[in-house]
């Protein structure tokens, strides 16, 4: 099957469940609007491409390419990172919702996750060292054997980390998020006093 590469292109509405993406390579494309729920995206390489209001809900990223790629406000649920190309590996991510979704093992230093539902997502065995949680809510994530340096957790919430499974190494919380940090100690905590 022959590469097809496409460059500072504007791809709106388009549905490509229908019209496979297999060996494609965009490079600085804008996809708004568009239907990628359930594709086979095996291969295909993203190079600084944004997604706005995308479906990439169950898509197949098996070697899937996303360098400097940005998404907002997409619908991305039940994805499998972790089976992407690793190589370069850079997101975004602002007011998308990505329950269910697996970062597994990843190192993704400094990724930015702004607005973003991340329920029931897992994060065991990740780096996220300096990565920013801008008001996410984190409940029902997994967080083991991740790497939390210097991240920055202060608006983020509804999480529980074990301070002793994970390093947290000059992490950033809020008050409202201690709870979060010492759950498993059963202790009542009163945030009035």
């Amino acid at each position: 099957m022959e590469t097809a590469y496409s460059e500072n292109e504007i791809f709106e509405n388009r549905d490509f469940i229908k019209h496979g993406l297999r060996e494609n390579e965009f490079e600085n494309c804008e996809f708004r609007g568009c239907n990628f729920a359930n594709a086979d995206l095996s291969d295909v390489k993203f190079f600084d491409c944004t997604f706005s209001t995308c479906n990439l809900s169950l898509a197949k990223l098996t070697k899937t390419t996303f360098r400097i790629s940005k998404f907002r406000d997409c619908k991305m649920l039940g994805l499998h990172f972790e089976h992407c190309n690793l190589l370069g590996f850079e997101c975004s991510f602002y007011g998308c919702n990505l329950t269910h979704s697996s970062f597994f093992g990843l190192k993704i230093k400094k990724t930015l996750f702004s607005n973003t539902l991340l329920q029931e997502c897992d994060f065991a065995g990740a780096d996220l060292s300096d990565a920013v949680f801008e008001k996410c809510d984190l409940s029902g994530t997994s967080f083991e054997n991740t790497i939390l340096e210097r991240a920055d957790l202060r608006t983020a919430y509804n999480y529980n980390i074990d301070p002793n499974l994970n390093k947290l190494k000059k992490a950033r919380v809020g008050l409202s998020g201690l709870p979060g940090l010492l759950h498993k100690y059963n202790l009542e905590i009163d945030q009035d006093s």
